[in-house]
């Protein structure tokens, strides 16, 4: 049970208890009242309940207005893009059989035995003493080794329950194991004996517990708040599957395509996270500004680099099977949505973090908000650009640890096209976050200055305004 705590009696020059109702409704940001009485609850001997009428509008209705005559339009384009570029699904092709570009089913393992790598060819059939395909032993004494059989059931599609056989050789990364769940690719043109092989191992249940532990998480420690957060995910997940995919598959200029998508998944995730309000609107008009910039540069610098965005077999395959797909679009779109999960954390922390300096000194003007917010920012900006640095890194170390194999100046390794497409990424989102964070201080600075108290505060004894109460008692349980 819950029960709003009592304040301590009036001093002399203050209201007596006939008087205790809150003088006056102010406009102070952050939802609170700015003056000194306070607009909450307080109980005395002649008023047992509170009178507590919820936050007030968090800026003036003049500024509401403003905003909305920037963002009901921009909604409205990014619902228009929506309908005008909405795909009818992805277009069919046939399937060449190449990397996930295959039919595939899911198996179990039901035996494994140990064999000699001689008595199933394993070594190719190499003559003794030749070098072996790997480069290693020759191929008698690859022969020699021993090999493990499986047999693999299929479990779903039309050849359920049936079986086939599959050699693993001592060298290979994956070795199977008995009643181990996997992958295996169908090719129906091959003949009988080959239709089937196995290509990956079935991790649905530990990725499935992995994301019901996150859930949990997200939704114990966040709670309502936290439950909307994975909401947001869920639709942010929808978008990019129902609408950007199947939209740059179908032709769509890519570019277009990220934009209109990033703009809907931004509008969605941050109302509906953090609530219609004021405040999360700046935090959008950031976003927004932001997000411009990386597209600009992104576009000046994907395009002075000569990024073709065709650089791995997954791209090379991409572009083979829908030639009309600009690549470098493709690219520049993905700069834009990799960076718009980290905007997002920037220009919601920074646009609160003005907003609560407000409600602790409502009389600082915006400079001296935009000051003391944009400190709070520099740190935000150090350890945001650190993280996405190495986020990308981590994902570049294999090709890196190649460079570091041959043992490549820092020049070759930068120049060449896989690594200048990092570089260009991380270096093109980490200037739209720094960015982000002195126009959303400005933005937020500015917006939540603009409203003064409504009415003076009578002064208690001393001529000292009293400290502002924010609006609600605190709350204590019995």
């Amino acid at each position: 049970m819950e029960q709003y705590s009592h304040q301590p009696p009036d001093p002399p020059g203050r209201d007596g208890p006939g008087q205790d109702h809150a003088h006056g409704h102010g406009t102070g940001d952050g939802g609170r009242d700015g003056h000194a009485q306070g607009h909450g609850a307080r109980e005395s001997g002649h008023h047992g309940h509170a009178h507590g009428h919820g936050p007030a509008a968090p800026v003036s209705q003049h500024l509401r207005k403003v905003i909305a005559a920037i963002l009901i339009p921009f909604t409205v384009a990014v619902v228009a893009g929506l309908a005008v570029l909405w795909p009818g699904g992805a277009p069919s092709h046939s399937r060449t059989g190449v990397g996930f570009d295959r039919q595939t089913q899911q198996a179990t393992v039901t035996r494994v035995t140990e064999v000699s790598c001689a008595s199933v060819n394993a070594s190719g059939g190499a003559p003794a003493g030749a070098p072996s395909a790997t480069g290693g032993a020759p191929a008698k004494q690859e022969a020699d080794k021993t090999c493990k059989k499986a047999t693999v059931r299929v479990d779903t599609g039309e050849d359920t329950g049936r079986t086939f056989t599959e050699i693993v050789q001592p060298d290979q990364t994956r070795q199977l194991h008995r009643d181990e769940k996997v992958v295996v690719a169908y090719e129906p043109s091959a003949p009988k004996n080959l239709q089937y092989s196995v290509t990956d191992v079935n991790r649905t249940f530990p990725m499935a517990l992995l994301a019901g532990v996150f859930a949990v998480a997200v939704v114990v420690v966040g709670r309502l708040r936290g439950l909307m957060a994975l909401v947001a995910l869920a639709v942010s997940f929808l978008v990019l599957t129902l609408f950007i995919l199947p939209a740059i598959l179908q032709g769509s200029d890519p570019l277009v395509v990220a934009v209109v998508g990033a703009s809907a998944i931004m509008l969605i995730a941050l109302y509906m996270c953090h609530g219609l309000s004021a405040r999360t609107s700046v935090a959008v008009l950031g976003t927004l500004i932001s997000l411009s910039l990386i597209g600009l540069l992104g576009s000046l610098f994907i395009g002075w680099s000569a990024l073709t965005g065709n650089t791995d077999d997954n791209t090379g395959l991409i572009h083979g099977l829908y030639p009309s797909i600009d690549m470098s679009g493709l690219l520049l779109a993905g700069v834009i949505i990799g960076s718009l999960g980290v905007l997002d954390d920037v220009t919601v922390t920074q646009t609160s973090a003005v907003w609560e300096l407000h409600e602790a000194n409502p009389t600082m003007g915006w400079r001296g908000l935009y000051r003391a917010a944009i400190r709070i920012g520099r740190d935000h900006i150090a350890s945001v650009v650190n993280t996405l640095v190495l986020a990308y890194a981590g994902a570049a170390l294999p090709l890196l640890l190649l460079f570091s194999i041959a043992q490549s100046s820092v020049g070759t390794v930068a120049n060449s096209e896989l690594v200048a497409e990092e570089i260009v990424r991380t270096l093109v989102g980490s200037i739209g976050l720094v960015a982000s964070v002195p126009v959303t201080t400005a933005l937020a600075a500015l917006v939540v200055s603009a409203d003064r108290p409504g009415a003076a505060a009578p002064l208690p004894a001393g001529g000292r305004p009293a400290p502002a109460r924010g609006g609600r008692g605190r709350r204590r349980k019995r």
